[in-house]
């Protein structure tokens, strides 16, 4: 018999491997919503045979059975269970179904064919809901403070064995050592960036006030190329606190319809499911779905206590799968909420887990920022106090950067896994290998422009920007500049900043020559956000007139290519002393004093013509440069702006805050060789405003006024785009010096739709694009004391300027933007003073445009 059972259970050992193997497949998705259920447990039932559903909902698994019963079941939906037969190869479609409950005496039975509001119980819900969100706010105190414990991290997703033997892995072995497992997906990822945060956060009511006091701040990581006060303001806008009290969620630079707007039964369906227990108490799980599944919103579950006060317990949402929103492919944000002893709303904690994805083909990037909060007070003691007395909203210790792993370990609110903070030790392995560490040099400079010397970490000098290194006009032929500049390694409160450029064509010498003294201790760069200095500069270089270059560098190569020739080109030479004051409340003001020579050159000679000064009529006087003495203030509010800090500009990541500007120049003849008295002042205006639903609309106001007789080169000269690239506050098929005016007031106005349109077109909604309009204008007047035709000595316009009429010059775009998630395209149209010569009446602009 023992010899039987041997031989038996040997033939079934070698007789098994050869049975037919099957695959179970399919994806669960909820019924109502469409949705995909992520992270579902799916078996066969009576065996250990299953598996989870991925973040599409999406399952997969082998088996020998020809035929078993499979069960999905989930909290909130009914179990569901069928017989299959894994032989045939089906690719299985299972919806799961609310269940049917009682709620108030009310019972609900949702349906899939049609949706009502009307007489829609669940819709009632929440409009009690919004009615009574107020209720129970922490806002509503007079003052309220918690500790914060936040931490981040940014990793390679899917990082398993098959990844790690692809060549760009397989010479960096050590790897495998740093590998973890997602909590949430389950999936082996490999960490590349971790930040970690210790702070209170202090709310007062009146006078209204927010802070945020940081304790300790750690990061490592890829991201360490780039500016950290930049990084620190971009992740602020991308990935942030969620308060779904509010209308609107901010989250990846949108607005997304909060599922508790006032707006939201009119944008979600909303339905009453089954009755569930959160942390010990009874709770009503509230879905919801957007009725368009491609607009901003949230899929989800609202998980309220079943009493009078619609008090929220538990949040947990995600976008919708067809969300027309770029390189997000999966989202879900978890929130959990307890009360005060007198009903006070606190959150407890919050997470949000992000995979990101440039091309759908990738595993992409995995991110999950956790935050936790503890130890709530109402009452405010000293330290509040004096954190109130601050001007800056966050407020850092000089040692918060430099914490020891104790304290970390001491003051964490959740244990961290070694592997979670052991990035820093893997990228020092990382840089010892030669291949990543010029990778990464390379990759530094594309990405900021600058070459760091003479170190990479904590560099002393920047060489750059290498974009404009070799570049061209009409009037210095082929064009060579090398500049650099210092940083706060080699001295934080001493910049210096330069270069020199030579024109083959004029054989001229140019250059900038710039000394800048912080009375702030900087941390990298001298423009760090509040700028407290003075500053000496002098500049001499071509001036391309007509052309402003409000974010970039007027020989910027990429900009080479032009729709005309660009030969509005002369000379100007700056001697300035700058004193800047930068204000955490927004204010700044800037005092300039300076010594400006504009000079001629063969492309825009300054011709006067001297009639009423006893000359021969038609007499011409050629001049070779004019002088002025300027004294110029300048005044700018912008509350809450939020900008990504470069190391020579900064570029705004939400123009969410408004933008006041105010400022007047004035000039006296005879004061230090000035030529000519003038006064010119300027206001402008500059906001985003948000439609919910409806997309965003951009807005740029400006006015400005010359109050006294001058030559061209001192009136407004509208800014011209010759290239064919979409650049803000500039006219796309205006000419360089078409128009000249001594007053303005001008108009910039670009409507994003989000695809409101395209989303409900069958055919285009599966392309993502999104619908951009845009309407630019000016209007400006030259008064007669600036007409060199009817007033004597002023220099003669250049050929081809003009002046504007009672018509105002205004010009149309209708644009897709989102074209391959990194393109937009915009049509422009001419309106007005279309019979002009050599103008362009309409054509075709582009830029790259990568928004999420």
């Amino acid at each position: 018999m023992k010899l039987f059972f041997r031989v038996f259970l040997f033939m079934q050992l070698v007789i098994l491997p050869l049975q037919a193997q099957y695959r179970v497949q399919g994806v669960v998705t909820d019924s109502l919503t469409k949705e995909p259920l992520p992270y579902m447990s799916v078996y066969l039932k009576g065996t250990t045979e299953g598996g989870m559903t991925d973040n599409e909902g999406r399952f997969s698994f082998k088996t020998y059975r020809p035929e078993a019963t499979l069960v999905v079941s989930a909290v909130g939906y009914n179990e569901y269970a069928c017989l299959i037969h894994p032989a045939r190869a089906e690719r299985l479609k299972i919806a799961l179904s609310p269940a049917t409950y009682a709620l108030n005496e009310v019972v609900v039975k949702p349906k899939r064919e049609r949706y009502r509001k009307k007489d829609n119980p669940a819709v009632e819900f929440v409009r009690r809901m919004i009615e009574h969100r107020d209720d129970y706010s922490p806002d509503e105190r007079d003052f309220w403070q918690r500790d914060r414990y936040e931490k981040m991290t940014f990793a390679i997703n899917n990082f398993d064995s098959l990844k790690q033997q692809k060549w760009i892995y397989r010479k960096f072995k050590f790897l495998t050592d740093y590998v973890d497992t997602s909590a949430v997906t389950g999936k082996p990822v490999l960490a590349i960036s971790n930040r970690e945060l210790l702070a209170t956060d202090y709310y007062r009511r009146s006078p209204h006030s927010e802070k945020q006091w940081v304790q300790a701040r750690r990061q490592a990581g890829v991201d360490e190329m780039l500016s950290q006060q930049g990084m620190e303001q971009a992740i602020s806008v991308t990935m942030t606190d969620v308060d779904i009290y509010e209308n609107n969620i901010t989250l990846f630079t949108n607005k997304f319809v909060s599922p508790l707007s006032s707006l939201g039964p009119s944008f979600y369906k909303y339905y009453l499911m089954d009755t569930i227990s959160v942390a010990g108490r009874p709770c009503v799980d509230l879905t919801f779905v957007p009725f368009n599944s491609e607009s901003f919103g949230f899929t989800g579950h609202l998980y309220v206590m079943l009493d009078s006060t619609y008090f929220v317990r538990r949040v947990v949402m995600n976008f919708p799968q067809k969300i027309n929103l770029n390189f997000v492919d999966y989202m879900k944000i978890e929130q959990d909420f307890d009360r005060a002893e007198d009903g006070t709303r606190q959150l407890v904690n919050e997470s949000i887990t992000t995979e990101f994805k440039l091309v759908d083909s990738s595993d992409g990037i995995y991110a999950k920022r956790d935050v936790y909060y503890r130890n709530y007070k109402y009452e405010a003691d000293d330290k509040a106090l004096q954190a109130f007395r601050k001007p800056e909203k966050v407020i850092e210790d000089l040692t918060a950067s430099a914490r020891p792993e104790a304290y970390w370990d001491a003051n964490r609110h959740v244990e961290v896994s070694k592997k979670e903070t052991s990035v820093d030790k893997m990228m020092a392995q990382l840089r010892s290998y030669p291949v990543y560490y010029w990778t990464e040099k390379v990759l530094k400079v594309l990405f900021t422009g600058y070459i760091p010397a003479p170190k990479e970490k904590a560099p002393l000098f920047y060489i750059g920007m290498m974009n404009t290194t070799i570049s061209g006009n009409a009037l210095e032929g082929v064009r060579l500049r090398a500049g650099g500049m210092t940083t706060a390694w080699l001295n934080p409160h001493l910049f210096a900043r330069g270069y020199m450029a030579y024109g083959f064509r004029d054989h001229r010498v140019k250059g900038l020559a710039e000394l800048e003294y912080s009375f702030n201790r900087k941390k990298e760069y001298a423009n760090e956000f509040p700028i407290h200095s003075l500053k000496a500069s002098y500049l001499s270089d071509v001036n391309q007139y007509g052309q402003h270059y409000l974010y970039t560098s007027q020989d910027n190569v990429f900009l080479a290519l032009k729709r005309q020739k660009d030969d509005r080109i002369g000379y100007q030479q700056k001697a300035e002393l700058t004193y800047t004051s930068e204000f955490h409340s927004g204010f700044s003001y800037q005092l300039i004093t300076r010594l400006r020579r504009d000079e001629s050159s063969r492309l825009i000679p300054f011709i006067r013509q001297e009639e009423a000064a006893g000359e021969v009529p038609g007499h011409t006087d050629y001049v070779k440069s004019i002088h002025t003495s300027e004294l110029e203030l300048k005044l700018r509010y912008a509350p809450n702006e939020k900008f990504f800090q470069t190391q020579w500009n900064r570029f705004p990541v939400s123009l969410d805050a408004p933008v006041f500007s105010l400022s007047h120049t004035m000039a006296a003849k005879n004061v230090l060789g000035g030529d000519y008295t003038y006064h010119y002042t300027e206001a402008g205006f500059q906001k985003r405003f948000w439609f919910s639903a409806f997309g965003y609309t951009d807005i740029i106001l400006k006015a400005g006024k010359v109050w006294n007789k001058v030559p061209f080169p001192l009136l407004i000269i509208p800014n011209a785009n010759l290239s064919y690239t979409i650049q803000p506050e500039s006219y796309s098929l205006m000419n360089a010096m078409e128009f000249m005016n001594d007053e303005y007031a001008s108009w910039d106005v670009t409507y994003y739709l989000n695809g409101f349109v395209f989303n409900r077109i069958p055919l285009l909604k599966k392309l993502k694009w999104r619908e951009v309009l845009s309407c630019r204008g000016l209007y400006g007047n030259l008064s007669d004391k600036n007409n060199p035709a009817l007033s004597d000595g002023l220099f003669r316009f250049p050929a081809g300027s003009t002046v504007m009429g009672h018509t105002p010059y205004v010009e149309v775009g209708a644009g897709i933007e989102n074209i391959l998630k990194v393109l937009r395209v915009d049509y422009v149209w001419r309106l007005t003073y279309r019979n002009l010569p050599n103008i362009d009446k309409s054509g075709l602009r582009i830029s790259l445009h990568m928004t999420f």
